[in-house]
């Protein structure tokens, strides 16, 4: 009976800890909660010109992918359209962006291929430029992304979480766990 009652007061204590504030940590490396570099690309999904920071009031997964990629962009693709939906109702307030890494060969046509094969349409931007207008993107956000003819875009596997006040708050990867991730969306979309 005591060990009972010990265990529900722990059980208690618990609870009320948690929701007292504390959170699950986030994925990856958590960030200072700086605003977020922004700028502004065509979407290849619309045809029109996005900014990030007209994306404030949902929580940003910013990442930089390619079209043509054959090994971590599909398993990123995949990741992040898997961790929205498994949010639940609350996966319409978290919203997708993704910066080319390759200009030269992310038309709209390949991106609204990709995005058919990947299931991303809802809350999903693809934003594309010219090699000017991406570089200081990628520069901003610590990215570096060369090609040659002929040869796979080498790119750096970033993938940002950024908070509903436009912060950047976790950097991480595509070898991150799915829970992990699913957990941080939750956390940053519980955040007044």
């Amino acid at each position: 009976m005591v060990q009972r009652v010990a265990l529900a007061l722990a059980a208690a204590l618990l609870v009320t800890a948690c929701g007292a504030g504390m959170r699950a940590p986030l994925a990856g490396t958590t960030l200072a909660a700086s605003p977020a570099p922004d700028f502004t690309l065509q979407d290849g999904v619309t045809g029109r010109s996005l900014s990030l920071g007209s994306l404030r009031g949902k929580v940003v997964v910013l990442t930089f992918l390619y079209t043509q990629c054959p090994d971590s962009c599909p398993l990123t693709a995949q990741l992040l359209r898997t961790a929205r939906e498994r949010v639940g109702a609350d996966g319409s307030r978290v919203t997708i962006v993704a910066v080319s890494t390759d200009p030269a060969r992310d038309t709209p046509e390949a991106i609204r291929a990709f995005s058919a094969v990947h299931r991303l349409q809802a809350d999903w931007h693809y934003l594309i430029g010219r090699r000017e207008q991406l570089q200081p993107v990628w520069t901003a956000f610590g990215v570096r992304a060369e090609s040659e003819p002929g040869r796979p875009v080498e790119h750096s596997d970033a993938i940002y979480l950024i908070d509903a006040r436009g912060r950047e708050r976790a950097l991480f990867h595509t070898d991150e766990k799915l829970e992990t991730v699913v957990e941080s969306l939750r956390t940053l979309l519980a955040e007044k």
